[in-house]
C-alpha cells in the first residue's frame, strides 16, 4: 500500500507516553509494513537497516514488544493487517465495477472519419527496417526481502512456462505471501517447489481430501479377511523338499 489512513486522535491515544525516537520508530515500522505488506524481520539489526535507524535498536525492540505480535516469520501488526485486508477488497470491487461498465459499452461501433484518419499510415513504405521502433523488456530486480537463488530459481520457473515477470506479478505474489504471514521469499521457495505456472495462498493452507477420508471413516475391530488367509495358507504350506532346495543354491552359485 502506498496510501493509509490515519487517526491523529487515536495514535495519539496509544502513543503518549512513548519518548520521540520511539513515536519516530514506530511512525517508521508502520510506513515500512504497509508499504511492503509482510512481516517485519525478526533480526533486529535488518530491521533497524531497513528504517535507518541503526543507532535505535533498543528504542526498535520496545516498540516491537509492544505494538506488535512475534510469529515465526516475522512481527505482524493485527490493526494494519485489517486495513490492508479492506484496501485489498476495495481494490477488488473496484475493478469489477470497472468491468462492467466497459463491457455495457458497443465494442462493434464503427469508427468515426477523423478516427480512421487518424489511424491512417501517411509515410511512404520503405525498405529501411533499422528504423522500427522495438519494444524493450522489462527488468524486474530482485527484492531485498529475496535470496538471489530463490529469485534466479523462480525466474527460471516463470521462463519454462512463458509466463511474463513484471512488478504487478511479484507484488501479488507478495500479497499472497502476506496472507500466509509468509516472507516472500520462503513464498517463492514453495512456488519453485511446486512447478506451477501460479500459486495462490489458499492452495497452500487448503486441506488434504484424503485427510477427510481418515478422520471420517471409523476403524473396524473386525481382523482383515485378506490378512487372516495369508496366515492360514502360511500354516498349511509344506517345508521346500532338501533336494529342490540342494538343486536352487546350485543354480544361484553358477549364475
Amino acid at each position: 500500500m502506498h496510501y493509509y489512513q490515519f487517526n491523529i486522535g487515536d495514535y495519539q491515544s496509544h502513543t503518549s507516553h512513548l519518548s520521540e525516537m520511539e513515536d519516530l520508530v514506530y511512525r517508521r515500522l508502520l510506513d515500512w509494513y504497509y508499504l511492503h505488506e509482510i512481516p517485519i524481520p525478526l533480526d533486529e539489526a535488518e530491521v533497524s537497516r531497513q528504517i535507518r535507524m541503526r543507532s535505535h535498536t533498543e528504542s526498535i525492540a520496545i516498540v516491537l514488544r509492544e505494538y506488535f505480535v512475534c510469529t515465526e516469520n516475522g512481527w505482524i501488526h493485527n490493526r494494519a493487517n485489517k486495513e490492508i485486508a479492506k484496501a485489498d477488497e476495495k481494490s477488488v470491487k473496484a475493478s469489477a465495477s470497472a468491468k462492467a461498465r466497459w463491457s455495457k459499452k458497443d465494442a462493434n461501433a464503427l469508427p468515426t472519419l477523423s478516427e480512421s484518419n487518424a489511424t491512417h499510415n501517411t509515410l511512404p513504405i520503405t525498405q529501411d527496417t533499422e528504423h522500427k521502433t522495438q519494444k524493450k523488456a522489462t527488468v524486474v530486480a530482485c527484492p531485498l526481502d529475496v535470496r538471489d537463488q530463490v529469485w534466479s530459481d523462480w525466474v527460471a520457473l516463470r521462463k519454462s512456462k512463458k509466463a511474463p515477470i513484471t512488478e504487478t506479478v511479484v507484488e501479488g505474489a507478495r500479497k499472497e505471501a502476506f496472507k500466509l504471514n509468509w516472507p516472500l521469499d520462503k513464498f517463492l521457495v514453495e512456488w519453485c517447489t511446486r512447478g506451477s505456472q501460479g500459486l495462490k495462498a489458499e492452495w497452500i493452507v487448503k486441506p488434504n481430501p484424503a485427510d477427510n477420508i481418515r478422520l471420517t471413516v471409523a476403524p473396524s475391530n473386525e481382523p482383515d479377511p485378506a490378512l487372516e488367509k495369508i496366515k492360514a495358507d502360511e500354516k498349511k504350506a509344506a517345508p521346500m523338499p532338501d533336494h529342490i532346495r540342494k538343486y536352487i543354491a546350485e543354480v544361484v552359485r553358477k549364475a
